[in-house]
């Protein structure tokens, strides 16, 4: 809506008389343009010539179709396009959305036609109605700069395209009414647009490029407000072109629970993070949803790893900005104790996404995929260890050594296919054990990051760390 009434507000601006005085800007931001060495003033000096230039090239195109009104076979072809009947007016739209779809841009044609007006090639009256006709056409343009785009792209472009049909459609009725308005209205601007000035001995109709644009701004503002009360059902329609499942998953690339305001209050700051990081945990989990194809989870693996990269990374930084030079040991380790389980977090989810991005690669057979569907069943049940549990599942233990020997049986269940297993298939099984592997050391390391040190703020001094377990001293962990 904004950028049609951005659009017009700039056909208004060719509309005024500034032909020669377009040359002289032109030729001053060229000159700044030449000697300036700043990039964004010979920006603006670029800019600033192009808009000038229209104002000059609207002044030209103008003198140059004025002979046009001494041909007789151009002129028996444009009297025939006069919009004094409903039928006469309705081919003027489609004409003038026809040329508008051709050459891309509606200001340009609105242009066009502003200089036939002013040359008296066009009737006023029908100048307007080819303004009109504009609108409709770079409906055209919008579908297909839309074609190769993004969904949500689609959608802006079909919101554009439905915003001006029906703009269109509720003016066509209206349009011999709002003529009536359009003279009242121009003689504030000098006059009827239909009487001719003779200037240097030449015959001009300086208003109707007025008149145009004065119509093409006016229609745009009241097609906005007829509209804008039904912005959300636009968007309710609109968000349903191109709709698929994925979708509706939550976007993991947003925190939903770190207020800047709460970085100075420590037990809601804490609790935030926590809460963020179950959350980043979830989405990681999806990585497992996603190997086995469940249509509800996400349909890219790369673009959701980006998604929760990015929330991790703002869990750190939340996270780190809370640290304050004179805070007590005890909630300084806590802080550091958190930072410290978000790294092996982000880990963790690094890992799942090889986990998910490996079983995407590779085609499996029933035997193949027998052996990667119960190591996910392992993997899956060791993430309940760190995700809350619900009242109907009992506490999962978070050791590896356990689920270790299980890799080792399935490790061995794959060397002994034999020609059951093809070769590329076993060498990603094995890969997906290693993975496996990796995440259930993972996941043992965040469990006892949680147990070095209290999560509850009010108990100070924190308590102290296990020596195998908290700050810095390292556990085992797979190359």
């Amino acid at each position: 809506m904004g950028a049609n009434i951005g659009t017009t507000l700039g056909n208004g601006l060719i509309a005024l008389p500034l032909g020669p005085l377009g040359l002289m800007i032109g030729g001053l931001a060229a000159l700044v343009y030449v000697f300036s060495k700043g990039e964004k003033v010979r920006n603006i000096a670029l800019s600033v010539m192009g808009f000038a230039l229209i104002f000059y090239g609207l002044n030209l195109m103008t003198g140059g179709l004025r002979p046009l009104r001494s041909m007789p076979e151009v002129m028996g072809i444009i009297s025939s396009l006069k919009a004094d009947t409903y039928m006469g007016l309705i081919w003027c739209v489609l004409i003038a959305a026809a040329m508008t779809a051709l050459i891309h841009s509606s200001s340009a044609t609105i242009g066009i036609v502003m200089g036939l007006g002013a040359a008296g090639v066009l009737e006023w009256q029908t100048a307007v109605a080819f303004s009109l006709g504009a609108d409709l056409g770079t409906t055209i343009t919008s579908w297909l700069a839309s074609l190769n785009l993004t969904r949500n792209a689609k959608r802006a472009a079909y919101a554009h395209i439905s915003f001006n049909i029906i703009g269109v459609l509720v003016m066509l009725p209206l349009f011999f009414m709002s003529m009536q308005l359009l003279i009242w209205v121009m003689s504030f601007f000098g006059g009827d647009p239909s009487v001719a000035v003779v200037i240097d001995g030449k015959e001009t109709f300086p208003l109707v490029p007025v008149a145009v644009g004065v119509y093409s701004t006016a229609f745009n503002l009241f097609n906005t407000a007829l509209l804008f009360p039904f912005i959300n059902v636009f968007d309710r329609v609109l968000s349903r072109v191109g709709h698929h499942a994925s979708e509706d998953q939550e976007d993991y690339s947003q925190a939903r629970y770190l207020d800047p305001q709460l970085l100075k209050d420590l037990p809601k700051g804490v609790s935030a993070i926590q809460r963020e990081t179950v959350r980043y945990l979830e989405a990681a989990g999806l990585f497992l949803a996603l190997a086995r194809g469940v249509p509800t989870a996400p349909d890219d693996a790369k673009k959701h790893f980006a998604s929760i990269d990015v929330l991790s990374r703002d869990i750190r930084e939340f996270t780190a900005h809370m640290l304050d030079p004179n805070m007590p040991y005890g909630k300084a380790d806590l802080v550091a104790s958190l930072i410290e389980e978000e790294d092996w977090t982000a880990s963790l989810g690094e890992t799942l996404f090889q986990v998910a991005r490996r079983i995407e690669r590779q085609k499996f057979s029933p035997a193949g995929r027998e052996l990667v569907d119960a190591t996910l069943n392992q993997i899956a049940d060791a993430m309940q260890a760190i995700t809350p549990a619900t009242s109907d599942m009992p506490d999962v233990p978070a050791e590896a050594a356990p689920r270790l020997a299980v890799l080792l049986t399935l490790r061995e269940r794959c060397l002994r296919k034999g020609g059951d297993l093809p070769w590329a298939e076993r060498g990603a099984v094995l890969t997906l054990l290693g993975s496996a592997e990796r995440a259930f050391f993972l996941i043992e390391r965040i469990d006892a990051e949680r147990r070095s040190v209290t999560r509850s703020v009010a108990s100070e001094p924190a308590q102290a760390r296990p020596a195998a377990a908290g700050g810095l001293v390292a556990s085992p962990m797979p190359a």
